[in-house]
């Protein structure tokens, strides 16, 4: 058998690889606070909550034993989707394992928690021009850079970000997201339910696009419009990448 016959007989193969990953680093062991908070989380930033895998640190908890198959549950109850567990006693990790999930050890050095940026960061305007030479109402902007482990959102109208958000920072709005910059991180437009909204850039690499709950990860872009400038939007219930001309 030749060569290339062999490789195509081979029904997978393994490869490395760094995907984006949501930590969500628990400070309590209780459920039922757990949900609490979620439930005030995904009133808040509703279609982050659309099927996003997170990995669960249990690092600064100093509980032996975790009600881990409980808290797996309040997480998909609320759409999230445990893929991992980071840290723990040897019983956590055999938790873990029998639900079917991974652990990774504990690492010192963790990320910045996701913390909304200050409001009096941003700057509230009238009606900006975008691509395409339409105005569209404004209900935030924001001069800077979005760093890794910020939020930035707009509660209502679209939101302006002049500068670049940074992988690991998310923008969202109830309307449309605009970012005159390099967007690496997570971005999400119409959160609260708004077809219409897009998403412009002027240079694609998102870890996450998402508009009216509708997303793609990077994974699923087409690599040609990676490094350009484009516009996201629904197309019969489908999530759209197109280039600005």
């Amino acid at each position: 058998m030749s060569l290339k016959a062999d490789r195509a007989s081979l029904a997978f193969s393994f490869k490395g690889g760094m995907l984006p990953m949501t930590v969500m680093e628990l400070t309590s062991a209780d459920p039922e606070h757990i949900r609490e908070q979620l439930a005030g989380k995904l009133s808040q930033s509703p279609a982050f909550f659309q099927h996003t895998p997170v990995v669960l640190s249990v690092e600064r908890l100093e509980e032996p034993h975790l009600a881990l198959e409980r808290i797996c549950a309040v997480c998909r109850a609320h759409k999230l989707l445990p893929v991992a567990v980071r840290g723990g006693s040897d019983p956590v990790k055999q938790s873990a394992w029998a639900l079917g999930l991974g652990w990774f050890p504990p690492q010192e050095a963790r990320g910045r928690p996701l913390e909304s940026v200050p409001a009096s960061e941003p700057e509230v305007a009238e009606p900006a021009p975008v691509e395409g030479g339409a105005s569209l109402p404004v209900g935030r902007i924001y001069r800077g850079t979005v760093r890794s482990g910020q939020q930035v959102s707009a509660q209502e109208g679209d939101l302006v970000v002049i500068g670049a958000v940074n992988a690991g920072a998310e923008v969202l709005a109830a309307g449309s997201v605009h970012v005159y910059g390099a967007l690496r991180g997570r971005a999400l437009a119409g959160i609260h339910g708004n077809a219409a909204a897009g998403i412009y850039c002027r240079e694609l690499h998102a870890e996450l696009l998402s508009v009216a709950g509708s997303y793609k990860r990077l994974e699923d872009i087409d690599p040609r419009l990676l490094g350009t400038a484009v516009e996201v939007h629904l197309s019969d219930d489908q999530l759209a990448i197109a280039a600005l001309s």
